[in-house]
């Protein structure tokens, strides 16, 4: 990675706080004023003047005016973000702030939604986004963020037709709220600290519970809404679970590379298939073999993959529009399960199968948690390894030693959806169509776990799926995955390299 170059004596300036932003360390190179002269010169227009609004702009103005009509009369911000330091001075890929992505359809770093209260009643929606790096002044070469450093940014026009928003200067934004007609003000936050400071600058007359609380109700209102998908969204995840698909294929193929290497090898093979399709993966890849599948976040891939033991790949694709799919698999290496392996994998099967069952509109949330939770204790029971009846084991929570986890989450924008929302909408809520989420149960049996029989131990088993609630039921997103035993058998004879 290069370095920037700094302006030295007499080179072009910038009082503009976001322009320059060079790096702390680095070679100092002076700028004659001739250089500077000259690379403000010969470079031919690049606007792009046949643009069309993206897929999801129609979307995104329904969802904007839904909630327009939840805080009428008030100021409402909506920031995207900002890069974030991993160390020194370089920075983490930068992911919009899923609210955002969600109102706008854009993912551009700095940037904010703001809803401004009509007197007449309603909100004027602007987007604020940092525009095209200036070439007047040097920024676009010889600072940070500079287009030649960074790449080209839309022009604010651009922006304006792509996703059908007014849009603004955000370094014009604190002077816009400070100088707007006072208003009842909410902002997401978490994400922009600087306007963060802006917005309690203006609240100075309130106490600062009350603000806060504001603040949380407007965050709390978006994940309540994002809890229904809407038709495109529905699409983009489905998208997400058909390249994840094609991941795990990926990773069948090359399991003898991966017993020669380590879980990095399929880490990196599931990895490749989500960039080369021109997406990312929404969460650090679970590629666990052996007895690091009984670790339930066993994202450090360093470990070996040997032949007789079983691989559990938790890994999802998020698309280029930040949704994301969420599946696992427990597969046997070599092909096919022990006698051991395969009774504690049916089990699981059997539960997951009695918690997809209850996903259905009308359905409490939790009733699949509860139904696989069941299947789970009963075998466990039935096995010895608890002391029934099984109501009992169910009421203290008994099975959770070996299962720890619950059945499922939402899923959309985050790989655990809508976190913030009510818990009566969610947790404690029912189910209705367009909702999407997970149905994950899981065996994990500890190897130095004394309570069950040397042969278990290491063992550690999940299957998940991603599920949509549909008016009439339900459809399995990820049902091109094989999931019974003998099923996943047959399709790794398929698709493993004959050995």
């Amino acid at each position: 990675m290069t370095e920037e170059q700094r302006p030295q004596g007499d080179g072009p300036d910038d009082a503009e706080a976001p322009a320059f932003r060079p790096r702390k360390n680095g070679p100092y190179q002076s700028v004659s004023e001739e250089l500077a002269a000259w690379m403000r010169t010969g470079w031919a227009d690049t606007e792009r003047r046949d643009l069309h609004p993206v897929e999801q702009a129609p979307y995104a103005a329904k969802r904007r005016a839904a909630l327009a009509a939840r805080f009428p009369g008030e100021r409402l911000l909506v920031p995207a973000g900002r890069l974030k330091v991993r160390s020194n001075d370089t920075e983490y890929r930068f992911r919009a702030a899923s609210d955002y992505v969600y109102l706008t359809g854009d993912q551009s770093e700095d940037g904010c939604l703001v809803l401004e209260p009509r007197p007449g009643g309603g909100h004027e929606a602007t987007l604020y986004l940092p525009p095209r790096s200036n070439r007047e002044n040097g920024e676009f070469w010889l600072a940070g963020n500079g287009e030649l450093w960074v790449g080209r940014r839309n022009s604010l026009t651009e922006s304006a037709r792509l996703f059908g928003l007014a849009t603004r200067d955000v370094r014009t934004l604190p002077e816009h709220l400070r100088t707007a007609a006072p208003a009842p003000t909410r902002i997401v936050r978490g994400h922009d600290t600087a306007l963060e400071e802006v917005v309690a600058e203006l609240r100075s007359a309130d106490s600062a519970r009350a603000t806060a609380d504001r603040d949380e109700e407007l965050a709390v209102f978006l994940h309540d809404t994002r809890l229904v998908k809407d038709d495109w969204e529905i699409g983009q995840l489905q998208a997400a679970v058909d390249s994840t698909v094609r991941g795990f294929e990926d990773v069948v193929r090359v399991l003898p590379q991966a017993e020669a290497t380590s879980e990095r090898y399929i880490e990196g093979t599931f990895f490749l298939r989500a960039r080369v399709e021109g997406n990312d993966v929404g969460y650090g890849t679970i590629a666990a073999a052996g007895p690091h599948a009984t670790t339930l976040h066993w994202v450090r891939n360093d470990g070996p993959v040997r032949a007789g033991e079983l691989l559990l790949l938790d890994a999802g694709v998020e698309t280029a529009t930040l949704y994301t799919a969420d599946v696992t698999r427990t597969l046997p290496i070599s092909g096919r399960f022990d006698d051991v392996q395969r009774r504690v994998y049916d089990l699981v099967y059997a539960a997951q199968d009695a918690g997809i069952a209850e996903v259905a509109p009308g359905r409490p949330f939790r009733a699949y948690h509860d139904a696989a939770q069941r299947v789970l204790a009963e075998g466990l029971v039935e096995w010895g390894l608890l002391e029934g009846p099984v109501d009992r084991v169910l009421e203290l929570g008994l099975q959770r030693r070996y299962t720890l986890h619950g059945t499922g989450h939402m899923l959309g924008l985050d790989v655990h959806d809508c976190a913030e929302a009510r818990t009566e909408c969610y947790v404690d809520g029912t189910l209705a169509p367009g909702m999407v989420l997970t149905v994950e149960p899981g065996l994990y049996f500890q190897p130095d776990d004394l309570t069950v029989p040397a042969e278990l131990r290491g063992i550690g088993v999940r299957i998940e799926d991603d599920v949509l609630v549909t008016p009439e039921g339900n459809r399995v997103l990820s049902a091109a995955l094989p999931r019974r035993s003998d099923e996943v058998e047959a399709w790794l004879a398929e698709l493993l390299p004959r050995r």
